[in-house]
């Protein structure tokens, strides 16, 4: 009833207006559109078709901004005949246009422009002084304007040589200007037809010849009637999706009992829409149309626009003198590719050259039909079926190429439809029934407190469903008294056959969600060899959440949980988890008026490596208090930090002895410099030699002692070196 109901409301939209009115089928040679598929890679196939006999040339007009795609992928299908060539007018260039006259593009901005770029012509002015001479020159001067306002206006003084000599007018006083040359004039006329053409958009138009099968009479009597079809790819405006969802009362609880759902499954009545509009120029007037969902790579290139090599200047050769050109080294022709091998000596062999380009020979009747443009034998089709057979690539030889497949969804309506050119058209592309869950989807990066309404809607069709916006409505109340209620909108991504989507459309106030996270770590071994202590630990990541129910219905709570590079999801382990790009999903069930907790742990295996030697006493015996390290570690590391310990108290005693021994040699300096004011053989001179030698003996007592020192520090450093390296646990 739903398909009927949609086919039938399609169809009025379709013949509304008058100008939508299908048209008769393709007259007999005269290409006429009949069949349109459009790509969401923005572009469109159109296939025009003819009936035709014997030789036949058929006319195609394409607008001006279409030419480079018709040339990138015009093809040509023919039931029994071939191709010849496939001509239109060429794309001059403007420069080309000017590039044989004696002036250019720019020099059309202004009549003193013309004139100066034309010096030496014959101009000849009217009205009541006439003058006839070769134009000399044409200067801008600026006139002072009657009146007291100080106003100026520039004009062009143009001088010609006469007959009398020099004669002068002004350019905006002069009736009129004329080249007396009528040639000059025609270069003129040229020049400007050129820009106008080149200013205007038009159509152009291609024209195909069509060849008459091998054998037929070419007396031009009729040789049976065939069909031609023309085809080229096109860029068009992207089709867009659209969807509405219904659920009804047999499928899932009413609205007023839970927006968001419980959890259990039911169905919802889908409709698809395919939204697109004709922008290709002309109008169409029933055509078979088909719209194609997939990710087809759509490419450009400028066939329309003349390029020129670039080619190196050489300067002219003279008399006596020699430019040998450069060596590029040489090539042994035995030692060439086998393949170029056979192909020169089947080239010896004497093949006639119009041999090697003719075309084969048409496909028997027997032949199934070459693949129709876009993938058609590699896509699925749509419910509605498949579009109409494409008959036999025409004869034309070329280079042999392979397939490339991909993926793809056509929708073909079953009608035929006419769209006029500027026009929209929405067209059915989906009428199912879907199974539809209702859950709780909680995203934290979307609302911290709140999980969202949402549907986890299977596909459990044959064809996937394209992206688009999907509208949920919810039916409620009897038979032929049913309401509709709108609930919300929902993004779908491309549903694929057999699979499942997650719709968000509300945000579910009634459910509150609250989280704590806690980071731990475990050591898992510890081991001791060549001074470098290497741990293996496990850091743990747990994330508990707490979920307040709703006060009146159960729920089917999914938690997104954010992954993290590195980590693994350790808790829950059941295995039946499933994850995102971004995210694991949690499945809970949270019934009416409970609080349910849920711990979701993520872990991170890594190893430490600490070189001891590199550590102070502290640093060491900190480590060795570690309660997680194995006794044998913590005993072996206690050792080593007392042995630490010691070396650190024999470094501290010669940093001592230094700094003193630095302080008697500044003091003894201080006492030398005294003596050289004291004089000889006074008391104070007497106290300070004194002091001198009792400073010279206590830095020869602090020579000593930085000597013992040293070696007790050297003796420290050994033994921990030693005992470092039997470490092995």
């Amino acid at each position: 009833m739903t398909r009927a109901i949609l086919l039938a409301s399609t169809a009025l939209l379709m013949a509304a207006p008058a100008a939508w009115a299908a048209a008769d089928g393709p007259t007999g040679g005269q290409l006429a559109l009949t069949r349109v598929l459009l790509s969401t890679g923005g572009v469109g196939y159109f296939e025009y078709e003819a009936t035709v006999s014997g030789d036949a040339d058929l006319s195609l007009e394409v607008r001006r901004d279409q030419v480079d795609d018709v040339l990138k992928s015009i093809v040509v299908y023919d039931d029994k005949g071939g191709v010849g060539t496939i001509g239109l007018a060429g794309a001059e260039p403007l420069d080309t246009a000017f590039r044989e006259l004696p002036f250019s593009a720019g020099d059309l901005t202004s009549p003193a422009a013309l004139l100066n770029a034309m010096r030496g012509a014959e101009v000849t002015s009217g009205g009541s002084r006439q003058l006839t001479g070769r134009l000399m020159s044409v200067t801008e001067e600026t006139v002072r304007l009657p009146g007291g306002d100080g106003a100026t206006a520039t004009r062009h003084r143009v001088t010609l040589m006469t007959a009398d000599g020099l004669r002068q007018l002004v350019l905006e006083e002069a009736d009129a200007l004329r080249f007396t040359d009528p040639a000059v004039q025609a270069q003129i006329d040229r020049a400007l037809s050129a820009v106008a053409e080149n200013a205007r958009r038009e159509r152009r138009q291609l024209t195909v010849h069509s060849r008459a099968p091998q054998g037929a009479p070419q007396d031009g009597q009729a040789a049976g009637e065939r069909r031609v079809r023309v085809g080229y790819v096109a860029e068009m405006p992207l089709w867009k999706a659209t969807y509405r969802l219904s659920m009804t009362q047999g499928g899932q609880p009413q609205t007023g009992q839970s927006q968001t759902g419980a959890a259990k499954e039911g169905s919802g009545a889908l409709q698809g829409w395919a939204v697109l509009e004709n922008l290709s120029g002309e109008d169409w007037k029933g055509v078979d149309l088909t719209v194609v969902s997939g990710n087809p790579v759509t490419l450009r290139q400028a066939l329309y626009t003349p390029y020129f090599v670039e080619r190196p200047e050489v300067p002219v050769e003279v008399l006596g003198r020699v430019l040998p050109t450069a060596d590029e080294g040489t090539v042994t022709l035995n030692d060439a590719h086998p393949a170029m091998r056979a192909q020169s000596e089947a080239s010896r062999a004497g093949v006639p050259p119009a041999a090697a380009m003719a075309a084969p020979p048409p496909p028997a009747p027997a032949m199934a039909p070459a693949p129709a443009p876009m993938g058609e034998l590699l896509a699925k089709v749509a419910p509605y079926g498949s579009a109409a057979g494409t008959p036999a690539m025409a004869a034309v030889r070329g280079a042999d190429a392979g397939a490339a497949e991909g993926a793809q969804v056509l929708f073909h309506y079953p009608q035929p439809v006419s769209v006029p050119n500027g026009g929209t058209l929405m067209m059915p592309i989906a009428v199912r029934s879907l199974p539809v869950e209702r859950v709780a989807l909680y995203q934290p990066g979307t609302d911290a407190r709140h999980p969202l309404a949402s549907l986890r809607l299977r596909n459990d069709g044959d064809t996937a469903l394209p992206p688009g916006l999907l509208t949920f409505y919810d039916r409620t109340g009897g038979t032929g008294a049913e309401t509709s209620a709108y609930v919300g909108d929902a993004r779908m991504a491309t549903l694929p056959a057999g699979d499942s989507r997650l719709l968000s459309f509300a945000v579910d106030q009634a459910v509150t969600i609250d989280r704590e996270e806690k980071p731990s770590r475990r050591l898992s071994r510890a081991t001791l060899a060549d001074g470098v202590l290497t741990l293996s630990v496990t850091d743990r990541q747990s994330t508990t959440y707490t979920v307040a129910g709703a006060p009146d219905t159960d729920r089917s709570v999914v938690i997104e949980h954010p992954r993290r590079p590195g980590w693994d999801l350790a808790e829950p382990a059941d295995g039946k988890t499933e994850a995102t790009a971004g995210a694991y999903r949690l499945p809970l069930a949270v019934p009416a008026g409970k609080t349910v907790t849920l711990t979701a742990t993520l872990e991170r295996p890594r190893q430490e490596r600490i070189v001891l030697t590199d550590l102070s006493a502290d640093q060491i015996a900190a480590r060795a208090s570690a309660p997680e390290l194995p006794p044998e570690v913590r005993q072996a590391l206690t050792t080593l930090a007392g042995l630490r310990s010691a070396v650190a108290e024999k470094e501290r005693r010669i940093a001592e002895l230094e700094r003193e021994r630095a302080e008697r040699i500044a003091d003894q300096d201080r006492l030398r410099e005294n003596l050289k004011a004291l004089p000889a053989g006074s008391d104070l001179h007497k106290r300070t030699l004194a002091k001198m030698a009792e400073a010279e003996n206590r830095l020869d007592g602090l020579a000593r002692d930085l000597t013992t020192a040293r070696t007790e520090l050297e003796a420290a450093r050994q033994t921990l070196r030693e005992r470092v390296k039997a470490l092995a646990i």
